[in-house]
């Protein structure tokens, strides 16, 4: 049925139980697993009396994205091994989270995406706008949601 689920990642708790959950969904399955994180894009916005952020400075912060998603990847990492279940990692940087998800579950092969959501109330949903909602709509792949 599914050979390799993407599970995309934030960091958050909610986003750790999905963790665990697709991995041993991955694992029934018999299907290898693809870590996903995504960096925000960050741009160089002008501040007060015309200050943009410096290129040092927003390269810094790339960084310390970069050390975060590769800290979640590795719980990721982690649990897939202990699983016994094959794992992948991917990093990258989208212009929004789930064109990345989408993206990425495209440029590994995944033939499902397994992810959490954080369950926000319909009034909340339509105002903050959900991931989860968007990879639903425009993802042609199946989204397995975790609550």
């Amino acid at each position: 049925m599914f050979k390799n689920i993407l599970i995309p990642t934030d960091g958050s708790a909610l986003s750790r139980k999905a963790i665990k959950a697709g991995i041993t969904f991955a694992q029934s399955v018999g299907a290898k697993v693809t870590g996903y994180y995504g960096m925000e894009a960050l741009q160089p916005y002008v501040f007060g009396d015309g200050y943009v952020i410096d290129r040092g400075t927003m390269d810094q912060l790339d960084r310390q994205a970069k050390a975060a998603g590769e800290k979640y990847l590795a719980e990721i990492a982690k649990a897939a091994a202990a699983a016994g279940v094959a794992y992948e990692g991917l990093i990258t940087k989208p212009p929004t989270a789930y064109e990345g998800i989408i993206d990425a579950a495209r440029k590994k092969k995944c033939d499902a995406i397994f992810m959490a959501s954080h369950g926000r109330g319909d009034l909340k949903s339509l105002l903050l706008g959900s991931v989860t909602h968007k990879v639903l709509s425009h993802s042609k792949l199946p989204v397995i949601v975790y609550r």
